[in-house]
Parts: structure tokens; C-alpha cells; sequence
């Protein structure tokens, strides 16, 4: 039969990734385990499992190189699982969360996401970063920090020691914002809403939003999490202009192929049309909400499992060199987006 045969790849392809896939996942159990003993420890979390992912599979490949056995899986997971977890994350904002922040705040959100992106990535070539690793920081800063960089890193074909690299500075420094930034809320006499939109333009992660927000009350927490939400989405747009311009960003392309415009099956990747539709279904009520959750889980799952294969890529002495360029851009960035984001709460009026 005429099926059979392609039948038979797909099977020895799934069999050859098995192991692979395997290590990955056992890497994401040790980052989770870690994330346990940190709650434990301290009654909370403070770095996340995926970063904890990185970290160990860094380790683990810094000690032992996975020889042909191990590649393909830990391949298939670094960029078809991560573009997978992009796909679910889009069941996690509808268009009536969206719509509820009001027009003014709605455009701000965007010229702030945008003008980041462009800023960072400038900040990111004047220090000498690779321009993919400069769209990473930028769009990290920008967006949604780590979960942006895993996003934006198959759209503009990263490697995986930028992404690692990208990843590993923006966790640590996110950790900063969450623990510094009610302080200046304070000694800025910002009011609930007025540091809540601030927490949610600024901070990387929906539940680092919250925490950074909480210090000053519950409108404060509602606000930044709302502006986070409207920061997220923007992840689909932006995506979408780098697989335009991604052909430029090409070492291997030639002249021709960096000012053609791409074909139109390549104008928007499959997972980001698939994170497009999610908002769109979700936005009908056509995702049952029983299935909200589950999808919310298997999205992180996914991504934490993406980002031990990322770190079982990364050969630690490049991330090493390229740290101090990598540190500077990420905190320039990041001055940049706060400074930009009062500008927008002050500009607006929130009160």
C-alpha cells in the first residue's frame, strides 16, 4: 500500500527521537524537582523551571556530549515541541480581555512593545551582539521575556546558545525588576493603576507581574495583569514581522534572497497561525473551558521541556563569552522600556 511507507518513516522517525525526547524530559522532571525543593526551602519559587531546564541541561552538556543516539530527539524537541507550546499559549487570551483595557492603553501597549523591539535590537548591534542575539534580548525586553525568546527564536532560526544565553541573563535580571520595581513605584508616588500598568509593561513573566504588582494592593495586581495580557498578545504581530524580515538575518543567504520578499506559505510560520487561531477560537467560546487549564499546563510542559534541549545545545564557554555584551544590552534595554513606559502611563492620564 502506498501509505505503508511513509507510515514506516514516520515510525522510525518517532523511534529514533524516542531517546532523545526522553532526556529532555527527564532533564524538565530535575528542573520541576528543583523548583519543589525552592518552595520548600524559601515558601516560594525564585527561579523558574524553565530556566532551571536550562541550566541543567547546560550542566549536563558541559560535562557529557550526546553522541548520534541522543541528537534527533533533543532536536525534534528544541524547535517542534517549542512551536507546539507557542500553538497552546494562544488559548490563554481571548479578544475580550484584550478589548477591556480601552483603546488609549490598547495603542500604548503596542507603541511601547514596538518601539522596545527596535530600541533593543539597536542597543543590541551598538554593543557588538549578532543580530539574531540582539532580536532575542530586544524581543525577551520587550514582550514577555523568556517565553518571547523561545518564541521568536524558530521564526528567526537562533542558535541555541544565543537563545540560552538570551534567556539566562533576561531570568536573572527579571528577578531584579520583580524585587526592585515596588520600591520605585513607592518613591514614585505611582497610584494602583498608574504601577500596575507599569509592573505589566516592565515585568517579564504574568506571575512575576503579580508578585511585583501585590506590594501595592489588589488594582494594582488586576491592572498589571491585564496590561501583561495585551503585552503578550503582541508576540503574534511581532513574530510575524520577523518572518518577513527573517531572510536578512540569514548568514547563509545569498544578496537575491535577503531583498526577495519571501513566499506566501512562508509570510507567517505554521505555529503562529495556529497561535492566531487559538485567540480567535478562544475569543468565540469555541474552546471548552474544562480544556483552558489543561492546555495552559501542556503549553508550559512543552516549553520547559524545549528549553532542556536548548541547553543540551549549548557548549557553555560561547555563552561565557558573549555574557558581558549580552548583560549590558539586557539592562540598557530595560531602562529603556521603564522609562518608555512612564513616559505612556503619564502621556495617557492613568490615574
Amino acid at each position: 500500500m502506498p501509505g505503508r511507507p511513509v507510515l514506516t518513516l514516520v515510525l522510525a522517525h518517532i523511534r529514533t527521537a524516542l531517546p532523545g525526547i526522553a532526556l529532555c524530559a527527564a532533564v524538565m522532571a530535575l528542573a520541576f524537582a528543583a523548583v519543589w525543593g525552592e518552595a520548600r526551602l524559601f515558601g516560594e519559587p525564585w527561579i523558574e523551571a524553565l530556566v532551571l531546564a536550562i541550566l541543567i541541561g547546560t550542566a549536563l552538556r558541559t560535562m557529557w556530549t550526546p553522541s548520534a543516539f541522543w541528537r534527533p530527539g533533543i532536536a525534534f524537541s528544541a524547535k517542534i515541541l517549542l512551536e507546539v507550546a507557542v500553538v497552546l499559549l494562544g488559548a490563554t487570551v481571548s479578544a475580550a480581555t484584550i478589548l477591556s483595557a480601552g483603546p488609549a492603553l490598547l495603542l500604548g501597549i503596542a507603541a511601547v512593545v514596538l518601539v522596545t523591539v527596535a530600541a533593543g535590537f539597536g542597543i543590541g548591534r551598538l554593543l557588538g551582539l549578532p543580530p539574531r542575539m540582539a532580536l532575542l534580548v530586544a524581543c525577551g525586553n520587550a514582550i514577555c521575556g523568556n517565553s518571547a525568546i523561545a518564541a521568536v527564536a524558530p521564526v528567526i532560526d537562533a542558535d541555541s546558545e544565543d537563545v540560552a544565553a538570551s534567556i539566562a541573563f533576561t531570568a536573572v535580571l527579571g528577578v531584579a525588576v520583580v524585587l526592585a520595581l515596588p520600591v520605585i513605584g513607592l518613591g514614585l508616588k505611582l497610584s494602583g493603576v498608574q504601577y500596575g500598568a507599569l509592573a505589566g509593561l516592565t515585568v517579564y513573566a504574568v506571575p512575576q507581574v503579580i508578585a511585583a504588582a501585590a506590594p501595592l494592593g489588589t488594582t494594582a495586581v488586576q491592572v498589571g495583569t491585564l496590561v501583561k495580557l495585551v503585552r503578550v498578545l503582541m508576540l503574534g504581530p511581532v513574530c510575524l514581522i520577523l518572518s518577513l524580515l527573517a531572510p536578512r538575518f540569514d548568514r547563509n543567504a545569498s544578496d537575491a534572497r535577503r531583498l526577495a520578499t519571501p513566499p506566501v506559505h512562508h509570510l507567517v510560520p505554521w505555529f503562529i497561525q495556529g497561535f492566531l487561531a487559538m485567540i480567535a477560537l478562544r475569543s468565540l467560546d469555541l474552546i471548552p473551558q474544562a480544556a483552558l487549564m489543561p492546555m495552559g499546563h501542556a503549553a508550559t510542559l512543552l516549553t520547559v521541556v524545549s528549553m532542556a534541549a536548548l541547553g543540551l545545545g549549548v557548549d557553555v564557554r560561547t555563552v561565557a563569552r558573549a555574557g558581558g555584551r549580552v548583560t549590558a544590552a539586557v539592562v540598557l534595554c530595560l531602562l529603556m522600556l521603564g522609562a518608555v513606559s512612564l513616559g505612556l502611563i503619564h502621556a495617557i492620564g492613568l490615574a
